[in-house]
C-alpha cells in the first residue's frame, strides 16, 4: 500500500479515535503514528490539514465545528471536493480525477484527496 492511501486510513481512524479523545487533533496524530513510523509522515500537513479542515466545517460526521487548523488552503479543498462529490453523478472517483474535476487545480496533490475519498467511501461526510 502506498503513503496516499494510508493518509485516507488514518483519517478513518481519526474518527474513531475521536469519540474517546474528543480532540481531532490528537486523533489525527494517535492514528498517523500507528500507520506510519516515520516523523516526516506522521506530521504531513496537507493531509492532516484537510481532515482537521473538514473537522473545523462540521463536515465530519460525530465531530463538532472548532478551530483546529490555520490552513486554509487544504480546508478550501477539502470543502470544495466534498461540495463536488454531492454534486456529482460519478460513483467512482480516483483523488487525481477529483483534484482535476473536481476542484480544476494544475498543481499536484498532496493526499488531500486521498483523505476526502476515504472518509466519503465511509460515509463519515455529512
Amino acid at each position: 500500500m502506498n503513503n496516499h492511501n494510508k493518509y485516507g486510513q488514518i483519517a478513518v481512524k481519526a474518527v474513531e479515535y475521536y469519540k474517546k479523545l474528543n480532540c481531532p487533533i490528537e486523533a489525527w496524530e494517535k492514528a498517523a503514528k500507528q500507520l506510519f513510523d516515520t516523523q516526516s509522515s506522521q506530521e504531513k500537513n496537507c493531509p492532516k490539514s484537510t481532515f482537521l479542515g473538514l473537522c473545523e466545517e462540521g463536515l465530519i460526521n460525530g465531530i463538532p465545528i472548532g478551530d483546529y487548523t490555520s490552513s486554509k488552503k487544504n480546508k478550501d479543498y477539502a470543502t470544495k471536493a466534498i461540495y463536488f462529490l454531492k454534486n456529482s453523478s460519478k460513483t467512482f472517483v480516483t483523488p487525481m480525477a477529483l483534484w482535476n474535476d473536481g476542484l480544476k487545480k494544475d498543481i499536484r496533490h498532496n493526499s488531500q484527496m486521498d483523505v476526502v475519498i476515504a472518509l466519503w467511501e465511509n460515509q463519515l461526510i455529512k
